[in-house]
């Protein structure tokens, strides 16, 4: 099973107490590691969690998924994801490969910025178009 954990917007406390228990029991913890930053590393949530998480980057999520997809077949794998799962179109089209290779997909969702913004009066209603803005690596033009 392939599990897309959302971690919130701040810190290693932020995970749902269902994500921490997928956390803790998947066999293969990744943070995805591109579309956005916590402002904790990941040796903070290996830490809090009391596990190893593996980085996914830009190739690994994007290049790699079917290998991925291929331990979430037979394994419980996580792919922890900061703010909500569903923020960024990388991750449904993770879900969208997931079915056609019949690998079967849980989301927890958590905070996002596009909730999260209304602590400054701002609407989700009043936002025009969204997009996500990846960071830039070495490797990756």
């Amino acid at each position: 099973m392939l599990y897309l954990v959302g971690l919130g917007l701040s810190d290693a406390q932020d995970i749902t107490l269902k994500g921490l228990e997928i956390v803790k029991k998947a066999k293969k913890v990744y943070l995805e590691a591109y579309t956005s930053v916590l402002t904790v590393g990941k040796e903070k949530l290996e830490e809090f969690y009391g596990r190893e998480i593996l980085l996914a980057d830009r190739e690994t999520v994007e290049q790699l998924a079917d290998d991925l997809l291929r331990e979430a077949a037979t394994d419980d794998v996580a792919l922890l994801v900061v703010g909500d799962p569903f923020g960024a179109t990388t991750h449904s089209d993770f879900v969208l490969r997931a079915h056609q290779a019949n690998v079967r997909v849980e989301v927890i969702h958590n905070a996002s910025i596009m909730n999260a913004i209304g602590c400054c009066g701002l609407q989700l209603y009043s936002f025009g178009e969204t997009i996500s803005q990846v960071f830039w690596t070495d490797s990756w033009q």
